[in-house]
């Protein structure tokens, strides 16, 4: 079981860091990537948490399978908004940007961006409610496992991050931003 648990977790994180790690800086992340590809980085995702949970037949899991990639999907529509906000201010200098900001649309564009989070969130909640109450013990403890050692591959890729690794950094300094931050990425660059 720990060796499936351990693979599961490295497959995991070769997932999520493959495409990330793929691009150049200034081109990384979601945006970059096409719609099948971070349709296919979702569904390896999904697949990779089925496979360490080993569910049993009685344990419905496509519920919690579709509130997943409903959430991706929305964050990479989020993403890829900003980064065409982005590439249409990349021609304008700082001054300008910020002399023709408006801080209402920016704060109107904040709630909606945080009211479908919160939609979504609430969605995945509910989805996985019902699978995780049947859940035993042991899946439960794969769950918990799989999640700390995710966050632990993204601590030591912080530290390899500030060591100065070329792209590293970057990714990050994005990857570390809250979601809830998205839009102020773009106020800020």
């Amino acid at each position: 079981m720990l060796k499936l648990l351990a693979a599961g977790a490295t497959a995991l994180f070769v997932t999520l860091s493959q495409a990330a790690f793929a691009q150049a800086p200034s081109t990384m992340g979601p945006a970059s990537l096409s719609p099948q590809n971070l349709a296919d980085l979702t569904d390896a995702r999904v697949a990779i948490v089925k496979a360490v949970l080993q569910l049993t037949p009685d344990q419905y899991w496509p519920a919690v399978a579709d509130a997943i990639r409903v959430r991706a999907q929305n964050r990479n529509a989020r993403i890829a908004r900003i980064a065409e906000t982005v590439g249409k201010m990349s021609n304008e200098s700082t001054s300008d940007i910020l002399r023709d900001r408006d801080p209402i649309a920016f704060l109107d564009r904040r709630a909606e961006a945080l009211a479908q989070r919160s939609q979504d969130l609430k969605k995945l909640a509910d989805a996985w409610r019902p699978l995780y109450a049947t859940l035993s013990a042991e899946q439960k403890q794969r769950l918990a496992s799989l999640t700390l050692f995710a966050l632990h591959q993204m601590g030591n890729a912080m530290e390899h991050a500030v060591s100065g690794q070329p792209g590293m950094q970057h990714m990050m300094e994005q990857r570390m931003q809250p979601d809830d931050d998205d839009d102020w990425l773009v106020i800020m660059r």
